[in-house]
């Protein structure tokens, strides 16, 4: 990789994450720490003003706007492939999110690009498991609840559908047994509780924190259950 394309890819990673640090950018370009710095600080000699914080690392400053993102035919084609599974694989409010994410792709893309995903799009054709259970709207609510620490009150229904209102803390989604899942504390329950998202008959957004300030990993949570 020229450096050119290395400085587009390191700005690229700066616009996706909110820090990084200059070895996370050493090891995904294979460069040393070194050549770290003098990208960092080619950057920023181009006007892109680039901030530091320690422990923590590199970071666009906030309230910057970069130009638009252009994705080549690649790139393009294969989020039309996730798209495809997207529809298969995820509940109605993600399915939604995903069109007009990619219709943004298609925005930037040229002409002869945006032709080229529209037929590559009528390629792909996927079937849905009869065991697959997403009729529902609720992922992406979830979503936001787990990246803002926001509690949830659940109208749940479980295996033996007896109803219940649960409060809960979610600290992450899983998908097995073709089924969408939350991982959360239970204020009810006073533990760590599997809720199938198919089974929650209502959910309700809050705009109150998490109380409990203590939560395990998703990774320790499945560890714990013996599932990694």
């Amino acid at each position: 990789m020229n450096r050119v394309d290395r400085l587009l890819g390191i700005l690229t990673i700066l616009q996706s994450k909110k820090f990084v640090t200059a070895e996370q950018l050493a090891s995904r370009f294979e460069i040393s720490v070194r050549t770290v710095y003098r990208d960092i600080r080619a950057l920023d000699e181009i006007g892109i003003p680039i901030s530091f914080e320690n422990n923590k690392g590199y970071c666009i400053v906030q309230g910057y706007f970069l130009p638009p993102v252009t994705f080549t035919t690649e790139e393009a084609n294969a989020l039309a492939l996730m798209s495809a599974i997207a529809y298969r694989f995820t509940d109605n409010s993600i399915q939604k999110h995903y069109e007009t994410a990619l219709q943004k792709v298609a925005s930037v893309l040229k002409t002869s690009q945006k032709n080229s995903l529209n037929d590559f799009s009528e390629q792909i054709k996927t079937f849905k498991p009869d065991t697959l259970q997403n009729d529902f709207a609720y992922l992406s609510e979830l979503q936001n609840a787990i990246s803002n620490k926001k509690i949830v009150r659940l109208d749940y229904q479980n295996y033996i559908n007896e109803l219940s209102i649960r409060e809960v803390e979610p600290i992450g989604l899983l998908f097995y047994a073709m089924n969408w899942h939350v991982i959360a504390w239970c204020w009810k329950r006073q533990e760590y509780r599997d809720f199938r998202a198919s089974r929650i008959i209502t959910l309700h957004s809050t705009n109150i924190h998490f109380r409990k300030s203590d939560h395990i990993s998703l990774n320790d949570y499945l560890a714990q259950m013996s599932m990694i």
